[in-house]
């Protein structure tokens, strides 16, 4: 698997640092933010490809955070958790942009293998762009 810098975005400390903790020993970089005002912080400062952030928390929610991100780094993709309950904020995140949401518990396998595929529609994307932004330089007049 690919080295790729995911930021979890949770609440609830336990379920953060645990998945923090098992996606590093996977090979990823990870940091772990508890509300999406400090999630938006770290993106602001660090280079993230991937955001696993949970729909439900007290303050500026998953939906939200979302569109914050959307705005400020919208090539970062972005992976919803919920619950039963908020299966609708799921569907409604992915019309905003989410990459795809995921029903909390979570399986550490199809986690890595959603994320795995967040990062890879991301770097085929910059590399899109870094294509048009050369052919558009080598295409100017010297």
């Amino acid at each position: 698997m690919r080295e790729f810098n995911v930021l979890v975005v949770d609440d609830e400390d336990e379920f953060r640092e645990l998945t923090v903790k098992r996606l590093e020993k996977r090979g990823l970089k990870t940091l772990g933010a508890a509300s999406g005002k400090e999630a938006l912080e770290i993106l602001e400062h660090s280079h993230t490809d991937v955001v696993l952030l949970d729909v439900k928390m007290p303050g500026m929610d998953g939906i939200e955070t979302l569109r914050q991100i959307r705005i400020m780094k919208p090539l970062v993709e972005v992976v919803l958790l919920t619950g039963h309950a908020s299966v609708d904020s799921g569907i409604e995140g992915m019309k905003l942009g989410a990459f795809d949401y995921l029903m909390k518990p979570i399986e550490l396998e199809p986690l890595l293998d959603k994320l795995s595929d967040a990062y890879e529609k991301k770097r085929l994307h910059q590399e899109k762009i870094e294509q048009a932004q050369m052919k558009r330089h080598m295409a100017m007049p010297g």
